[in-house]
């Protein structure tokens, strides 16, 4: 089961949070069911501009933190329209968000659980009533993908692939129907991306995809393009997966961080979008705006604004911690790469790339100050840490040899200076 858990754990944290918004075309224009207007294209009406507000709104304060007013909203939406899915999924979604600041913490679990179980009991009645089968569909893929995520997190691997399972059969369903708005292309455009993008980084998976069409990465970013300038309730979450996959394929990283700078400016309030900003500040050399937007994550766990907590601080501290590394400002380096340590030891989150290399970090610090012990006992650590022939082990290796020669050579003559790359000059 091990592909298993590799696929829920690196692919579908990407695929499975995508379904969520393929609901939110779809707005009820009546309280009642049987007297729905319907479309032609088999959605309801959008016809009433105050729930298209409310459920905009709702979803803003979702994606900024500000759940006081996320409850507000829902009472509304709830009064309103608590027959259908939409109300319940809203909120399961909320929960979502609040469970991902800290996946060790499951007491919201059954919460979240139970507003998408509701979901679902909703959605199939859409779905069994053939003027509205394709927005059951959406919400069907969008509350079973959650669902899928979150019990992947919990490590029930067979039950998390049951409802992938159903998910992606749901979806499915939608495929082709992103013609009709640009809010369903959005569903068009994540299928056609991960239905390619999932054989060719996961091949034992190709079996089980040999049951859905093929798919087309091009394609599909094109189409979020298309749904992040167009569409109006999928407009952010088609950005949030558009950046994601820009970054993920190193296609167009200037592009991801241009989204990714919106996001932040948009919702200063979620961490996951201004530690996003960080991520690809940094990989694209961008240093002077990234030292800026890692000291405030780290300025925003100091002051335990919600949501912010050890994961961005993790993130934040080492590309600091390289920052000053590669400026050769080594006590500011030390410290943050010393954070790194603090930040992971707070989730035992020890196989974590970003641990293992602040350790090396450390053990080039006081490698290159002759300070050979220190650096030895990191190297110890990182050894506990990592196997063999991971590259971060080989690259400790072969330094260590050298800090050796090093501190030996300091000893002989204290006055040598030890330059960044290692070597001695006088």
């Amino acid at each position: 089961m091990s592909f298993v858990q590799d696929f829920f754990r690196s692919a579908k944290p990407m695929l499975t949070f995508s379904f969520c918004f393929l609901l939110l075309f779809a707005l009820p224009a009546t309280a009642q069911y049987d007297t729905l207007v319907v479309q032609g294209n088999g959605l309801l009406l959008l016809n009433e501009t105050e729930v298209q507000i409310a459920s905009s709104k709702m979803l803003d304060d979702i994606y900024d933190f500000r759940f006081d007013e996320v409850e507000t909203e829902y009472v509304k939406l709830k009064e309103d329209f608590g027959w259908h899915p939409l109300p319940y999924f809203l909120m399961g979604l909320a929960e979502w968000w609040k469970i991902t600041v800290n996946f060790e913490d499951k007491s919201q679990d059954p919460v979240f659980m139970a507003y998408m179980d509701s979901s679902i009991m909703l959605a199939d009645k859409l779905y069994n009533y053939e003027k509205t089968s394709l927005e059951g569909a959406f919400f069907l893929a969008a509350a079973y993908a959650f669902e899928a995520r979150l019990v992947s997190e919990r490590k029930e691997w067979t039950k998390a692939a049951n409802l992938a399972k159903k998910s992606l059969a749901y979806l499915e369903e939608s495929k082709g129907k992103g013609g009709m708005s640009p809010e369903l292309l959005f569903g068009d455009g994540l299928y056609n991306y991960y239905a390619q993008w999932i054989p060719e980084n996961y091949p034992m998976l190709k079996p089980i995809m040999w049951f859905f069409p093929g798919g087309d990465k091009d394609l599909g970013i094109k189409q979020l393009r298309e749904v992040g300038k167009n569409a109006f309730f999928t407009r952010t979450e088609g950005q949030i997966f558009l950046m994601r996959m820009l970054a993920s394929d190193g296609k167009d990283p200037q592009g991801a961080l241009h989204i990714a700078r919106y996001l932040h400016k948009t919702y200063p309030n979620n961490p996951f979008f201004e530690r996003y900003l960080a991520r690809m500040l940094y990989a694209t050399a961008s240093y002077y705006e990234m030292e800026k937007v890692c000291l405030s994550i780290i300025s925003d766990i100091e002051n335990k604004k919600y949501g912010y907590g050890a994961d961005d601080g993790r993130y934040a501290a080492f590309f600091l911690g390289q920052l000053y590394h590669a400026r050769m400002q080594y006590q500011k380096s030390e410290q943050y790469y010393k954070m790194v340590m603090d930040f992971v030891a707070e989730n035992e989150a020890f196989n974590m790339g970003y641990y293992h290399y602040a350790i090396l970090g450390l053990m080039d610090i006081y490698g290159k100050q002759g300070e050979y012990d220190k650096a030895k006992e990191y190297h110890k650590l990182l050894k506990k840490h990592t196997k063999r022939g991971e590259a971060v082990a080989k690259a400790a290796r072969s330094r260590i040899k050298n800090y050796k020669e090093i501190a030996k050579k300091l000893d002989d003559n204290p006055k040598k200076i030890v330059s960044e790359d290692g070597t001695n000059s006088d």
